[in-house]
């Protein structure tokens, strides 16, 4: 699915990514953790063309979309949420959804316009299967409510939702734990091994929620000040001693 071969983010003289070096198979569910300000969210943006890397190559599918526009990575198969939730605001909970449709319909600006028969069947078949996503994920009884409005828990599943809407191959979590607490985050990997098997997905996520990632994570890579440190199952990634001494410094 994805491969990055020696990405490198610099702001100047900063180095915030350096030889950053994954890859995520079909069907995977793969972690990326490490101390704040390890250079995790400037990872995905990289990969998500938030941030064209200063060097190295990023590969979907065998495809570079190295540097690529977010909306070319998106339509490429990756669709992503954001540390901070970042939902329409001012627009109710289906039609969060129904945004995220217009991906696949591609409506052009003449039909749009004009509200041609041929927009209002791309409206109507947005509209159905948002209200279908809802369903699936436990949402349906909130469509008409203001995005903003709902529990942040609710918050939080609408926004990976509305990425599934793009139909994606892989989805990019930024940290979909934080703040819930431990219920929440229980029910949070429940939800992340249901759209797997339900969409056929892949899915990398940072998380410093470690019983998230621990729990549904089949590898994980840990970076450390911008370079991968270590690669591996959730048990040898807990005893590893370089891991550790990241985490937890070094006497």
């Amino acid at each position: 699915m994805l491969q990055t071969n020696d990405v490198a983010m610099k702001f100047g003289g900063l180095t915030a990514v350096s030889d950053f070096n994954i890859h995520v198979g079909k069907d995977e569910i793969v972690g990326l953790i490490g101390p704040n300000g390890a250079g995790k969210t400037t990872a995905f943006n990289t990969i998500t063309g938030m941030y064209a890397p200063t060097s190295g190559e990023i590969s979907m599918e065998g495809r570079a979309i190295t540097g690529k526009k977010p909306h070319v990575i998106t339509a490429a198969g990756i669709a992503r949420t954001f540390q901070n939730i970042r939902l329409f605001g001012k627009m109710s909970v289906v039609e969060n959804i129904v945004a995220a449709c217009w991906l696949r319909e591609r409506p052009n600006l003449f039909e749009s316009v004009l509200h041609l028969p041929g927009y209002r069947a791309k409206e109507k078949r947005s509209y159905d299967f948002a209200m279908g996503m809802l369903e699936t994920v436990g949402l349906l009884e909130n469509a008409n409510d203001v995005s903003t409005s709902l529990p942040y828990g609710k918050q939080r599943r609408l926004e990976i939702v509305r990425a599934l809407a793009t139909g994606p191959k892989l989805l990019l979590l930024d940290e979909p734990a934080a703040g819930m607490n431990p219920q929440e985050s229980y029910d949070l990997m429940a939800f992340i091994q249901k759209i797997k098997e339900k969409f056929k997905i892949s899915i990398l996520l940072i998380e410093h929620h470690m019983r998230v990632v621990m729990g549904i994570c089949q590898r994980i890579y840990v970076l450390d000040h911008g370079v991968t440190i270590a690669e591996g199952t959730p048990a040898q990634i807990q005893s590893n001693q370089k891991v550790i001494d990241a985490y937890l410094g070094v006497s």
